[in-house]
């Protein structure tokens, strides 16, 4: 739906797999960076013709100041024949980068532009009449008391509307958007960039990632191709195509600003994604629309942007959507494993405070780790015999530095299978076994 500042649905975190002590999830309004180019002032060196034996001089320092000042001269002269090749490309083409093809961003459009959707999501919701509510009002009660009139409350049913972005994966006609644009939705309808728009059916959705999949009964659609998220480096280049504000077919173009972003970090900490950080800019409606790297390949899917921001969007990594969309259209859920404890993040001050503290019956002899916290009653840690105040060091022989890092590796492993977690526990190394379950439903909307 038609998203509010926060691209995400809100919710508690589930105990099992979050950091409870959190730092500031706004950090403050990065200083705007100006990408303008602004060209270099002409030379006003004069070049009168010397004589003999100064003619060729003259010409070479002439070529010289021009090379210097084509971002004034590409627009008002042609430049002379002798400046090198890679210079003149520049000019002409009015690029900052040497040999770069400017059209790729136009050609990644044209390839992957129809096979990106708008959703629209009609949610129905019961709403009171508003001339009854007087009558409840504690102003109102405080005069009449029991003599106000008992009056039955109508009730009228709203239709709210709410517009996303999504694409195209498969020759099925299924799509994957954000599960906060069609959850809760009564009906959901997909709009092709031909024009026709078709009713489309919620195959699943997934609250713990923010994904979920949505079907049409149409085939042979144009569909994306999927990249690889775990291969993109900050600086790439990234191209979001979506419908934010209800404008559609809006691209817009930046770079990769980071990788890796926790949920915490973004102030999402019920979601299990490490995202993906952009300056392309990303609006309300963008959500569910693909993040493409420079040769139209989806990397990521646009879900979150930061109130009071520029520059900072946040996608889903593509191979974290395509698992949980794989799962969903397998099955039309998603099952996320369960341990059972909370986590902090331990730092030096946390390990000081709890080793002056004569109460805590804890000593802790390392700098860095996850601290657990609390261990639920009966959960497959507290089965493993893990024990609060117990310092996870690695899962699955992987060296891990903080809960965020715990909670992606426990994320990927299968459930019903053991977990090997070596734990610090009062100065002495601790090695057990843990077998998650599947999350109960609560816990895993909170997760």
């Amino acid at each position: 739906m038609s998203e509010p500042q926060k691209d995400f649905p809100l919710g508690s975190s589930d105990p099992s797999l979050t950091e409870q002590n959190q730092s500031t999830t706004h950090d403050p309004q990065p200083a705007v960076v100006d990408r303008s180019i602004d060209p270099l002032p002409r030379s006003r060196t004069g070049t009168k013709t010397l004589r003999q034996g100064s003619k060729y001089i003259s010409l070479l320092f002439l070529s010289t100041i021009a090379s210097c000042s084509f971002g004034y001269l590409a627009a008002k002269e042609q430049l002379p024949a002798n400046i090198a090749p890679a210079t003149a490309q520049i000019a002409n083409s009015g690029s900052v980068l040497a040999g770069v093809n400017t059209n790729f961003i136009t050609q990644v459009v044209d390839k992957v532009g129809p096979a990106v959707v708008r959703i629209n999501a009609s949610t129905t919701v019961v709403a009171r009449s508003s001339g009854e509510d007087d009558f409840e009002d504690p102003f109102f009660r405080r005069f009449f008391g029991d003599r106000m009139p008992q009056r039955g409350r109508s009730a009228d049913r709203e239709v709210k509307q709410g517009t996303g972005s999504g694409f195209i994966i498969n020759n099925n006609g299924q799509i994957i958007t954000n599960a906060h644009v069609v959850a809760g939705a009564t009906k959901v309808t997909v709009t092709l960039k031909d024009g026709r728009t078709i009713p489309g059916k919620v195959k699943g959705i997934d609250l713990v990632t923010d994904v979920a999949v949505i079907e049409i009964d149409q085939k042979n659609l144009p569909t994306i191709q999927i990249g690889n998220s775990d291969r993109i480096k900050p600086g790439e280049w990234a191209i979001a195509i979506g419908n934010p504000l209800g404008l559609d077919n809006t691209v817009t173009a930046g770079i990769i600003s980071a990788t890796g972003r926790t949920s915490a970090e973004i102030g999402a900490a019920d979601k299990r994604v490490n995202y993906i950080q952009t300056d392309a800019a990303i609006n309300p409606g963008n959500s569910g629309g693909p993040l493409l790297n420079a040769m139209g390949q989806a990397i990521g899917m646009n879900t979150a942007i930061l109130r009071g921001t520029q520059g900072l969007g946040f996608a889903i990594p593509i191979n974290t959507a395509m698992r949980i969309a794989n799962q969903l259209i397998a099955t039309g859920k998603v099952e996320h494993p369960f341990l059972g404890i909370q986590m902090i993040n331990l730092t030096p001050q946390l390990k000081e405070e709890i080793n002056s503290d004569p109460t805590a019956n804890l000593k802790i002899d390392v700098d860095k780790g996850t601290l657990i916290a609390r261990v639920v009653k009966s959960s497959p840690a507290a089965n493993a015999g893990m024990k609060s105040g117990d310092i996870i060091q690695t899962v699955n022989g992987k060296k891990v530095q903080n809960s965020n890092e715990v909670q992606q590796v426990v994320e990927t492993t299968k459930i019903g299978s053991s977990v090997q977690i070596q734990v610090r526990r009062n100065g002495q190394t601790v090695s057990l076994n843990v077998t998650p379950v599947a999350a109960p439903p609560l816990a895993a909307v909170r997760e």
